[in-house]
């Protein structure tokens, strides 16, 4: 008897759009299958120092979810046994989680790359002043986010303040080597949109950023990523309250690019949640979409050999990574 993929939740389906990701696909020929799983991305909690408009984790400083340190053991055991290359930890703010330096030290000491989704205000929250040496005596990769290379756009989106510190955790990024040229220290920043509307043209503002950024506040970094808002949690709240929900989604459908699915996250990436559970994204965690329910649901059953060629579990939400040049983390998937 063929299993179906797992009940969607009402948020991952959408009033306004007449057609199934997963029909969209089939339309193009195309079906949406995993390959090989080259990042693990461990999502260590809600728990943010912030409460950004866009947020698709509804995190905030009130938020109880955090990852427990036999969780996080287990992420590392993962490590130990299974030749994952990437570690890619994310929130909430992860460094807010008491277990974030063992995760990043045992990973490293694994010799894997990892990655930390940083907000760069967390910098200066207590017990994080040395955050920018940590990172850089452990190599970690850091992501940051920064809606704007303006201050009235940045702190419309996350609150009055946050980009005079976010320039200045940026600069003590700088100063220990992050975003130097011939460091080896990667710095890389993440743009999304501050309304209803597509990312422009990803080489295009990442041209702006970096000339805006160091005439305006002397800072460099390596590369801009642009990611489409999805239309989930936070956001999806704004677009009703503001009545964008269906020209939005509307958007995302025909603007859907057959040529993004090769690149798609999720076909490379498995998602682990605060206590343990799988999913195929970020996005799918945060919506309680689960992993195909013939494959283990746990990190106790993790196996990558498993998780190669899987369904990958789709909803509405899905056409917002298919957009124009698509969107995954790591920004643009096809070239502008």
């Amino acid at each position: 008897m063929t299993q179906q993929l797992p009940v969607i939740t009402d948020e991952a389906r959408s009033p306004h759009v007449t057609v199934s990701f997963d029909d969209k696909l089939a339309a193009h020929g195309l079906q949406l299958r995993a390959s090989e799983v080259k990042v693990l991305q461990v999502n260590v909690g809600k728990l943010c120092n912030q409460a950004c408009k866009h947020c698709h984790v509804d995190a905030s400083p009130k938020r109880t979810e955090i990852m427990t340190r036999e969780t996080a053991e287990g992420v590392i055991n993962i490590l130990r046994r299974f030749p994952v290359p990437t570690l890619d930890i994310t929130g909430g703010a992860p460094e807010l989680n008491p277990s974030f330096r063992y995760l990043v030290g045992e990973a490293r000491a694994l010799r894997r790359h990892v990655m930390v989704r940083h907000n760069l205000t967390v910098m200066f929250e207590p017990g994080q002043d040395d955050l920018a040496e940590f990172f850089c005596a452990h190599e970690v990769e850091v992501v940051s986010s920064l809606p704007y290379f303006l201050e009235q756009q940045t702190d419309a989106q996350r609150g009055g303040g946050v980009f005079q510190k976010s320039i200045e955790a940026l600069r003590r990024l700088n100063a220990v080597g992050y975003g130097v040229a011939e460091s080896g220290l990667t710095l890389n920043l993440v743009y999304n949109p501050v309304g209803a509307f597509l990312p422009p043209s990803q080489s295009s503002i990442e041209a702006d950023f970096k000339r805006e950024l160091l005439s305006r506040c002397g800072v460099t970094f390596n590369s801009l990523y642009t990611i489409t808002n999805m239309p989930i949690k936070r956001f999806l709240d704004y677009l009703r309250r503001s009545g964008n929900e269906e020209r939005y989604m509307r958007r995302l459908v025909e603007a859907f690019n057959p040529g993004t699915v090769a690149g798609l996250m999720c076909r490379e990436l498995v998602s682990v949640d605060w206590t343990g559970r799988l999913y195929d994204c970020d996005f799918n965690q945060m919506l309680e979409l689960p992993v195909a329910p013939e494959l283990p649901q746990t990190l106790a059953g993790f196996d990558p050999s498993t998780f190669s060629a899987r369904r990958i579990s789709t909803g509405a939400h899905c056409f917002g990574c298919t957009a124009g040049t698509g969107s995954s983390c790591g920004g643009a998937v096809v070239s502008d």
